[in-house]
């Protein structure tokens, strides 16, 4: 009485779908590589991104430099010759 059939299947979790998952295929050399260059190739893009905006910044003066940056922005700071 308190049983309801159900017509979809649930596993374990909770979700709906086949009982047993069909084995994915097995990853190739050249898949792998294609990937991780396509992978690098992104992370790049975004260090390259996340760089030009923080010369912008610190061009505008919106941000502090840190001490690498202000010693290549301005050196003559670090001139110990005039003390």
């Amino acid at each position: 009485m308190g049983e309801e059939n159900r017509d979809d299947k649930t596993d374990s979790c909770g979700e709906v779908g086949p009982t047993s998952s069909p084995k994915p295929e097995p990853l190739t050399a050249a898949q792998f590589l294609s990937w991780k260059q396509r992978k690098d190739e992104e992370e790049a893009a975004k260090k390259a991104e996340a760089a030009r905006k923080r010369a912008e910044d610190i061009a505008s003066g919106a941000v502090q430099m840190n001490g690498r940056e202000l010693f290549l922005h301005e050196p003559w700071v670090f001139d110990n010759e005039l003390y």
